[in-house]
């Protein structure tokens, strides 16, 4: 198992990423294609960064990739990537704006995680409290036909999360990378196929 995760996380270090977590989006997106040139990317829990680095080569310089985590990170991002240090939950009018000014985006994805407790309810609960999270602002500021992936650690209110997305995207699929620890219990839903705003799709429809 040392191997396995010296692997990846070395890996990152030879091509310059600040975390191995980036091997997850490039399978995700040789699986699902979720990436092109020329793409508007909106990255939920940036830090420290490798997700919107890998997105940002997909995307190249005609595309766009916004960025924000609760922390900051030292990551030298090219020009396509804008980081906004922000909290998903109480997002600011700055940010807000920004949102409105730069969307609707062609792909929204989240790896965020919560600190972890040891407590395996505690830490499901709070992944999911995430996952919705993003999921809401993704029913908020994806194109028609847009594409949303959310990292959760699988638990037993899983339907909380997938209901509204099967509501929401014409395709729901899972998906654990190779690249993910096999120990973890993490594992990524894409939606693909957004099917726009309506009723069925509002955010206000998580909370029903």
């Amino acid at each position: 198992m040392k191997e396995y995760r010296d692997h990846y996380f070395l890996k990152a270090k030879r091509e310059n990423y600040p975390a191995r977590s980036v091997y997850k989006l490039k399978e995700l997106d040789a699986k699902f294609r979720l990436l092109k040139p020329g793409m508007k990317v909106l990255d939920l829990g940036a830090a420290p960064g490798s997700w919107s680095l890998g997105a940002s080569e997909k995307v190249g310089k005609q595309g766009l990739v916004l960025a924000c985590d609760i922390q900051d990170t030292e990551t030298v991002f090219p020009p396509q990537v804008l980081f906004m240090r922000e909290n998903v939950f109480e997002r600011s009018p700055a940010f807000e704006a920004k949102l409105t000014e730069l969307g609707p985006f062609d792909c929204v994805m989240s790896d965020m995680a919560p600190r972890t407790t040891g407590t395996r309810f505690t830490d499901q609960a709070r992944s999911l409290e995430l996952a919705v999270e993003a999921l809401s602002v993704a029913l908020l500021h994806l194109k028609d036909g847009g594409n949303f992936v959310v990292k959760i650690f699988m638990g037993p209110d899983i339907q909380e999360l997938l209901a509204p997305m099967r509501r929401a995207f014409a395709t729901v699929k899972s998906f654990k990378p190779k690249s993910s620890r096999a120990e973890s219990k993490e594992t990524f839903f894409v939606g693909l196929g957004f099917r726009g705003r309506s009723p069925a799709t509002s955010p206000e429809t998580l909370e029903a």
